[in-house]
C-alpha cells in the first residue's frame, strides 16, 4: 500500500535524482560503544516492543529494560476500595469549579489514598533480563563484572538492525548477537565462545517487581529484591518447539516468556528468587542461539533465531527504502551537517523502535518508565498552584503531535496509523468525559495523561490543560492529504465532529465584549499559568481556529451541513492581544511578562503561532515576526528542552531566518547523546522523545517545504548546505 505512495512522491521530486545513497548513509551513523552507559541502553525492538542491552548485547552487568506498549499492571487497590471507587459515582474523586455560570467536576484533589492509586494505575511493566552468567572450570559460578571484560566492542547495524557485542574473559573471546522480530515480540540471541564447549557459559532470566510507588524509574525499571511479593512459574516440559515457559505473576497480571531455539537445560537459582539458568546442551559446540518470546498468553510456538534474524532485516531495509529520506551531509560544507544527520539518522532508528506502536508513546518510550513529577524554576505564586504528580509511565496525548506526527511527513503511514486509530478507540472515553463527568451537553474532550482503557488520570494539569483537543483534527488532516478519499473522510468523521462540538462548547460568549473567550478554568501550553484566573491563551486560540476550520471543510467535503455554532465560534473568537507591538501570551496577564521569570521559562508556545501552526485568519504577520523576534531575546532558553527547540526551529524556517533555524536544531541545550538518545537536559531524565519527534518534524519541514514555501530545502541557509529530500510530504 505505502510503496506506490512514496514512489510517486520520488517521481515528483525535483531533486530526487540522483538517488540518495541510503545505506551509505545510513551505516555511515552505526552506533559503537566500547562500554556500558550508566543512562541509556543499546537497543533493539519493533514499535511495540523493545530490548535494551547492556555492552553484553544483554542485561549481564545493568538492568535494561525489556518493554512493550501491552505490557501494564495495576497494583493492589487500598484497603476497603474497589474499582468503582475511580469513578464518579463514588463521590470523592475531585472537586467542583465554576464555569461560567455552572459547576464542572474535576478529577483532582479527591480523596486520598484512591486518588494516587487513580495517578499510578496502570503501570507499565519491565518484562525482565536476560544475561550471561560465567563458571569456573570446577563449576563455580564467578562472579563477574563488566572490569573484567577486555577489548569490548559494540556496534549497531541500524540497516539491519542487529546488534553484535564483543569481548574478551580471561583469555577467551565471546560474541553476542541480539535481533528482534518485528512482527512478534521475540529476541533471538546467538551466543559464540570456546567458553560454552567447556560448559563455563551460559544464560540466566530474571524477573523483577514492578509497582507504582516508585517516583523515577529511570535509567532503570522495577525493583530485583522484593522476591515474596510476585511469583513465577516454570514449566520445563517441551511443547513443540518451546523449550520451556516462565509464568510471572504480579498482583492480578501474569506475562509469559517463551524460550526455544538450540537444546538447553533450565532451572530456578533458588526457591525464594525468581531467576533462572539456562545451560545449552553439550551438542551446541561454541555458539548457542535461542529465542525467547514475551506475551499475555502462551504462543503456540516461538520464532527460530534465522526467522527473526531475517524478519529483522527485511523490515528495517524496507523502512530505509521506501519512506522518506533526507541527506544534509553529503556536498554541505557547514561543518555542523556531520552532526545534524548522525541525528537525523540516529532518531528515526530509536523513534521507530520505541515510538511506532499501537498506542501513543510515553515520553521515554520503551526506554524506562521516565519521569514521575516534574522539575520547577516557577515563580512561587505558581508552585502551589502546580502538580507535581505526573506520571510518565503512561502516554500523555498532549504530546502525541511531536512523538509521532512526523509520521506523516516522512510518509511512514503503516507506523503512524498503528496508533493514530487511538482517536476511535477513546472516543467513547472522551464523550463520556465532556458529557457525564463534567457535564458539558456535547462533545468528546480529549484527556492528557491517559493508559490503553482511555481513562485520564486525576490532576489539575491532566484534567484542564487544553491544546491536546485539537490534535485529532491535525492527524486527520494529515491523514486526508496523503489519501483524499470518501473512506479517509467517513473513517474521521465521527472523532471530527465530536472533538470540533466540544471546542464550540468549551469557547464561552463573553457579552462584555461580545466574542467568544477560552477559559478558565484552563491551563495553556506551558502550564505556568494560574488555571482559575487565565483566557484566551494566544497559541489556543490561534489553534482553535485552525482546526475548527478544519472541522468545517471535512464535513463541507462530505457534503454534509456544518453546525452553526461551529462557524459562529471560529469567527467570533477573541483576537489575539497585543501590547507594544507583539503579542502577548494570554490576554489578561502582565504588559512586563517578558521580564517575569513565572513566563519566560517554559514553552515558548508565542512562537507556534506562525511555524508549528500555518498563519491563521486574523494573524498580523509582522507582530507575529516581532514577537517571535522577542521570544528569542527575552525567553530562558537555557531552561528549555525537547520540542522547544524543534519549534523555535520551524517558526524560523517558516520567517525566513533559515541560519537561526539552524542554531536552535544544534543548540547547545538541545543534546542528543553517543547513541542517538536525545537527553532530557536541565528538565528532565534521558530520554525525551517528543525532542526526536520534533527534530524529524522540523527537518522534513525545512527539507520538502510547508504550504506556500518554494524552492528546494526552504528551511535551510543557502550557504554551506546541501539538502536533499526523498519521500516526504509537506507540513502544512
Amino acid at each position: 500500500m505505502w510503496g506506490p505512495l512514496v514512489a510517486s512522491l520520488f517521481a515528483c521530486s525535483a531533486y530526487a535524482s540522483p538517488p540518495i545513497d541510503r545505506r551509505a548513509l545510513v551505516t555511515r551513523y552505526n552506533p559503537t560503544r566500547n562500554a556500558s552507559s550508566t543512562t541509556t541502553p543499546m537497543q533493539v525492538g519493533n514499535g511495540n516492543f523493545a530490548f535494551g542491552a547492556d555492552i553484553t548485547g544483554l542485561q549481564t552487568f545493568h538492568p535494561f529494560a525489556i518493554m512493550s506498549t501491552w505490557g501494564w499492571k495495576n497494583d493492589s487497590l487500598p484497603a476497603g476500595k474497589t474499582i468503582e471507587d475511580s469513578f464518579r459515582a463514588s463521590g470523592n474523586v475531585g472537586i467542583s469549579l465554576e464555569n461560567h455560570g455552572r459547576l464542572v467536576e474535576y478529577m483532582f484533589n479527591g480523596a486520598e489514598p484512591m486518588q494516587q492509586w487513580m495517578i499510578s494505575n496502570p503501570n507499565r511493566v519491565n518484562l525482565g533480563a536476560l544475561g550471561l552468567v560465567f563458571w569456573s572450570e570446577e563449576g563455580t559460578v564467578l562472579n563477574v563484572t563488566e572490569s573484567d571484560l577486555m577489548s569490548a566492542k559494540q556496534e549497531l547495524d541500524l540497516w539491519t538492525g542487529t546488534l553484535t557485542s564483543s569481548f574478551v574473559f580471561d583469555g577467551t573471546p565471546i560474541q553476542v548477537k541480539t535481533i528482534s522480530a518485528q512482527t512478534v515480540d521475540s529476541i533471538a540471541v546467538t551466543v559464540s565462545s570456546p567458553l560454552l564447549e567447556s560448559g563455563q557459559l551460559g544464560i540466566f532470566v530474571d524477573f523483577p517487581w514492578n509497582d507504582g510507588s516508585l517516583k523515577f524509574s529511570d535509567p532503570f525499571v522495577g525493583t530485583w529484591n522484593n522476591a515474596s511479593i510476585h511469583t513465577t512459574t516454570l514449566n520445563s516440559t517441551p511443547r513443540g518447539n518451546i523449550g520451556a515457559e516462565i509464568a510471572h505473576t504480579l498482583v492480578n497480571s501474569t506475562f509469559i516468556t517463551s524460550i526455544g531455539g538450540d537444546a538447553f537445560t533450565i532451572a530456578r537459582d533458588s526457591p525464594a528468587a525468581h531467576r533462572y539458568t539456562i545451560r545449552p546442551s553439550a551438542k551446541s559446540g561454541s555458539t548457542f542461539s535461542f529465542s525467547t518470546t514475551w506475551g499475555l498468553t502462551s504462543p503456540k510456538s516461538v520464532p527460530s533465531p534465522s526467522a527473526i534474524s531475517l524478519s529483522s532485516s527485511q523490515t528495517w531495509e524496507s523502512f530505509w527504502t521506501t519512506s522518506g529520506f533526507v541527506d544534509v551531509f553529503t556536498g554541505s560544507t557547514d561543518p555542523r551537517a556531520d552532526e545534524l544527520q548522525r541525528r537525523i539518522i540516529l532518531s528515526r532508528y530509536l523513534m521507530r523502535v520505541n515510538e511506532a506502536g499501537d498506542y501513543p508513546p510515553q515520553e521515554s518510550g520503551l526506554v524506562n518508565n521516565g519521569w514521575y513529577g516534574y522539575v520547577f524554576s516557577f515563580a512561587p505564586r505558581c508552585i502551589a498552584n502546580h502538580p507535581d504528580r505526573e506520571t510518565f509511565r503512561k502516554f500523555h496525548l498532549e504530546m502525541y503531535f511531536w512523538h509521532c506526527q512526523h509520521w506523516a511527513l516522512w510518509n511512514n503511514w503503516d507506523l503512524l496509523l498503528r496508533s493514530s486509530s487511538v482517536y476511535d478507540r477513546f472516543l467513547e472515553t472522551s464523550i463520556a468525559r465532556a458529557q457525564v463527568q463534567q457535564g458539558w451537553p456535547t462533545g468528546a474532550r480529549w484527556g492528557k495523561m491517559s493508559d490503553p482503557s482511555g481513562r485520564s488520570a486525576p490532576g489539575q494539569i491532566n484534567e484542564l490543560l487544553i491544546w491536546q483537543q485539537p490534535h485529532p483534527l491535525v492527524f486527520a488532516n494529515y491523514e486526508y492529504r496523503a489519501f483524499p478519499t470518501t473512506t479517509t473522510l467517513r473513517k474521521w468523521e465521527s472523532v471530527v465532529r465530536n472533538t470540533a462540538d466540544w471546542m464550540a462548547t468549551f469557547a464561552w460568549f463573553n457579552k462584555t465584549t461580545g466574542v467568544y473567550d477560552l477559559g478558565p478554568p484552563m491551563y495553556e501550553v506551558a502550564e505556568d499559568n494560574i488555571y482559575n484566573n487565565t483566557y484566551n491563551p494566544a497559541f489556543e486560540l490561534a489553534y482553535w481556529r485552525l482546526t475548527l476550520g478544519f472541522a468545517e471543510t471535512w464535513l463541507e467535503r462530505l457534503g454534509e451541513q456544518v453546525p452553526a455554532n461551529w462557524t459562529i465560534v471560529k469567527n467570533g473568537l477573541a483576537k489575539l492581544m497585543v501590547n507594544n507591538g507583539t503579542y502577548k501570551v494570554f490576554e489578561d496577564v502582565e504588559d512586563d511578562f517578558w521580564t517575569d521569570p513565572t513566563y519566560i521559562n517554559d514553552h515558548p508556545a508565542l512562537v507556534g503561532l506562525v511555524g508549528w501552526l500555518p498563519p491563521t485568519e486574523g494573524l498580523d504577520l509582522e507582530t507575529s515576526r516581532l514577537t517571535t523576534e522577542k521570544v528569542w531575546a527575552s525567553w530562558n532558553i537555557s531552561n528549555l528542552w525537547g520540542w522547544d527547540f524543534p519549534m523555535l526551529a520551524i517558526s524560523a524556517a517558516r520567517i525566513g531566518e533559515q541560519d537561526q533555524a539552524i542554531e536552535f536544531l544544534l543548540d547547545p541545550f538541545f543534546q542528543f547523546d553517543d547513541t542517538g538518545y536525545p537527553v532530557g537536559g536541565v528538565r528532565v531524565p534521558t530520554p525525551y522523545f517528543p525532542g526526536s519527534g520534533a527534530l524529524l518534524y522540523a527537518v522534513a519541514m525545512m527539507a520538502h517545504g510547508w504550504d506556500g514555501s518554494t524552492g528546494n530545502a526552504p528551511g535551510f541557509p543557502a550557504q554551506g548546505w546541501n539538502v536533499r529530500a526523498e519521500g516526504l510530504s509537506k507540513a502544512m
